[in-house]
């Protein structure tokens, strides 16, 4: 089979990327022939058919207000990477088209020009786009279903995107276009990596029967296993406050256990001046790590903990730390309470709550034991459960329906 993956970007950017890489490795591992399209960004990975990328526009909110305009116009809707994505059909000549994260850069022009060489689509919902312009359904840092429905005004009423009126009217005004022209219903089949993302999607009017449950995977035998109890409680993720790092802090004041927070984000430098004002002296900012840094980070911790208070859908973070063999605790929150079964790969507290965070970490770090039998079933549940062969055999299932 030939296939074509499109996203907006084509290196290790976050957790989708990863998903988008790690499909297309175990697909070429099974004999199909992959391309893949995005923008013409300078961080991606090398192409042979780079040529074709349309460009990657930077500094959106410094340019001048016509060429804002302009830029904001094909953020909604790009003629022109249509009629390149059209140019890389007629020469990759594919069976399918793999969508990932398309809109706010490839837009949905793409998804034109496959109907136009009648290729079939499905597409992988890493968020909440098709419900939420904003795509996280936050308002200021708080959950927000206001637009339930696909009552998309209320992302412009409540200036959801950064918080700007302007952001927000774009992001509004190309859930409302998309909506109206029909753009998503082009798409055979929407493949949502948790339960609770189909649920979500189902309730605001996404027809049920073109939505697809397909778990997320790890090759797990990348990860060697590191079982007994580590020197530290990680974190690993976006410094932002929808990632429960405010809360996280507040209960390690009556912690005397080290914490390592890897990774970075809005919130790094506010994050670290309260940890100084408040002398906290068992937290550790570690920084962006990545590749062997990040690893020995993983294998050395005694557990991860996601305290997450948005809805996370299907993090790769958890996966990756049970490949490792560490349990996780996290909050009862999106998808997370899917994969973490708790008092038995991991604990589950209300999410925002800081006292039943601090009482879950003390019970786990206090119990080398229970660290030990948690870690072994986490790395099982991923060989069974999470595994790229399950992944592949659910994948090239949807493809199949797809097509025919």
């Amino acid at each position: 089979m030939k296939i074509v993956i499109a996203n907006n970007f084509y290196y290790l950017r976050g957790g989708s990327e990863r998903v988008l890489f790690e499909e297309k490795r175990i697909l070429e591992e099974n004999g199909h022939q992959v391309f893949v399209f995005s923008q013409a960004h300078p961080n991606n990975e090398h192409s042979e058919y780079a040529n074709y990328f349309p460009p990657y526009t930077t500094n959106y909110e410094n340019m001048p207000l016509l060429k804002r305009v302009l830029s904001s116009i094909n953020i909604v809707y790009s003629r022109k990477v249509g009629r390149a994505f059209l140019r890389f059909l007629e020469e990759s000549k594919p069976d399918l088209v793999h969508a990932h994260i398309i809109y706010g850069g490839l837009t949905t022009s793409i998804l034109d020009a496959a109907a136009g060489k009648d290729v079939p689509v499905v597409m992988t919902l890493h968020d909440y786009k098709l419900i939420c312009p904003s795509y996280i359904m936050l308002n200021r840092g708080k959950i927000c279903e206001d637009c339930k429905g696909r009552r998309f005004y209320y992302c412009l009423l409540n200036r959801c995107h950064k918080e700007s009126l302007q952001s927000s009217f774009v992001y509004c005004l190309e859930s409302y276009l998309n909506k109206w022209l029909l753009k998503y219903d082009r798409i055979r089949y929407l493949i949502c990596p948790s339960h609770f993302s189909l649920k979500k999607h189902a309730e605001n009017g996404i027809p049920e029967e073109k939505l697809v449950y397909i778990p997320n995977f790890v090759n797990f035998v990348d990860y060697e296993a590191n079982y007994q109890k580590g020197d530290y409680v990680l974190f690993v993720g976006r410094l932002s406050k929808e990632k429960g790092i405010p809360t996280l802090l507040e209960a390690a004041k009556r912690l005397h256990m080290p914490i390592k927070i890897v990774g970075d984000g809005p919130m790094g430098v506010e994050l670290e001046s309260y940890v100084t004002q408040n002398t906290i002296k068992n937290i550790v900012f570690e920084g962006y790590k990545s590749g062997e840094e990040l690893r020995k980070l993983y294998q050395d911790a005694a557990f991860l903990v996601m305290p997450s208070e948005c809805y996370e859908n299907a993090p790769m973070t958890i996966l990756e730390a049970f490949a490792y063999g560490k349990p996780v605790i996290g909050s009862r929150i999106g998808g997370i309470p899917e994969v973490i079964e708790s008092n038995q790969t991991g604990m589950l507290f209300e999410a925002g709550n800081t006292d039943e965070l601090r009482e879950c970490i003390e019970t786990l770090w206090s119990n080398n034991s229970l660290i030990l039998e948690m870690g072994h079933a986490a790395r099982s549940k991923v060989e069974t459960e999470f595994s790229p062969q399950v992944h592949y055999k659910k994948l090239v299932k949807i493809y199949e329906d797809a097509l025919s």
